[in-house]
């Protein structure tokens, strides 16, 4: 059996329910029985490595440990990981990876090795790397990872000229848009999604959800319709505004259920980049951007884009006037365009959906 890959599977299970900590697996073996497993718990909670030794008790001595991420070696909300690994007399430790945060990256190996345990290191890295992306980024910038996502037409719409564009994507493609909302800690969209759409920006499917990420509306001139189901959908909303809006809007938009901050302007838009910043304060690790085109464009224009998720679906819109997927100013020539790698390409039913990381 791969004792890091089933980590692996734990350690998704935790997405979405971790942040601002990374969702990490453990799984503990003697004489090739797994005789503890686990992954993180709620913040303030114990961490994977912890709830698998529990499991364990004191079996757990002379036993293997395979763990997605590097134990902690600090007290933060919980006692150090590193500790219980020795006290329990765990023999070896599998890491998939270092953990980059500063108080730990390196240091919870040494301390391991420095009590006679022996350290692996690397097994399944890309895919924990990957597992942790939004975690990686954030603990070493303080900026949120952001996931750009929408939907498109063969001929690259996405909506008709009369903007309508429900639905584009079939069921199993929105579907699985439910799951990226589900381990998003945050779900943004143009004010002109709001007032077309309506939607209400709830991760929703797959059972009871535990925690409703933060729906932010990039909306510079106060134009979110007061009754607009995002104020009445569970969960908090944030309206990221442009500085002109006066305090009588700001009172109502916060009586209608809305968190309020001003930002400044870029060419008469809010300013992304001080949102995202503004967002990390927060300890906001991860942004799902849905759109519209303006707001998208935005973010390509400014090479804020971690990570891009398109799903194709096999239909034809045309129309001059139809609505483009990316606004914004763009690019003059091919070789400028942004282009994608480590793409992956899967299929949701009639949809096809790419996956890829813009190239530096």
């Amino acid at each position: 059996m791969d004792y890091m890959a089933h980590a692996l599977s734990l350690a998704k299970v935790a997405l979405g329910n971790t942040s601002p900590n990374p969702a990490v697996g453990a799984v503990i073996v003697k004489d090739g029985t797994i005789i503890g497993e686990g992954y993180t718990q709620p913040p303030g909670s114990p961490h994977a490595e912890v709830v698998a030794l529990n499991e364990a008790g004191e079996r757990a001595k002379g036993a293997t440990m395979y763990v997605t991420l590097e134990p902690c070696c600090h007290f933060g909300r919980t006692p150090p990981c590193t500790k219980a690994i020795i006290d329990a007399g765990i023999n070896d430790v599998h890491i998939a990876i270092i953990d980059p945060n500063p108080l730990v990256s390196g240091k919870g190996k040494a301390e391991l090795e420095a009590a006679g345990i022996e350290i692996s290191l690397g097994e399944h890295e890309e895919e924990a790397r990957e597992l942790n992306e939004a975690y990686i980024k954030f603990i070493t910038t303080g900026l949120p990872f952001t996931t750009v996502k929408f939907a498109v037409s063969l001929d690259g719409k996405l909506a008709t000229r009369t903007g309508d564009s429900k639905w584009i994507s079939g069921d199993e493609s929105r579907g699985y848009v439910h799951r990226l909302r589900r381990i998003s800690d945050a779900i943004m969209v143009g004010v002109n999604t709001v007032i077309v759409d309506d939607p209400l920006l709830t991760a929703r499917g797959g059972g009871e959800i535990e925690r409703q990420p933060l729906r932010v509306i990039v909306d510079s001139q106060g134009r979110t319709p007061l009754s607009a189901r995002v104020f009445q959908s569970p969960g908090r909303t944030l309206l990221a505004v442009g500085e002109p809006i006066g305090e009588d809007k700001v009172s109502q938009f916060e009586e209608a259920g809305a968190e309020v901050i001003r930002f400044p302007s870029r060419d008469g838009l809010v300013d992304i980049e001080e949102l995202l910043r503004a967002l990390g304060r927060m300890e906001i690790t991860s942004v799902l951007v849905e759109g519209g085109g303006t707001l998208l464009g935005s973010f390509f224009d400014l090479a804020l884009v971690d990570k891009v998720i398109v799903f194709i679906a096999p239909i034809i819109i045309g129309g001059r006037e139809a609505k483009l997927a990316v606004g914004g100013g763009g690019v003059d020539k091919i070789s400028e365009a942004l282009r994608l790698t480590n793409m992956r390409v899967e299929r949701f039913g009639e949809d096809v959906m790419v996956t890829g990381y813009p190239s530096s």
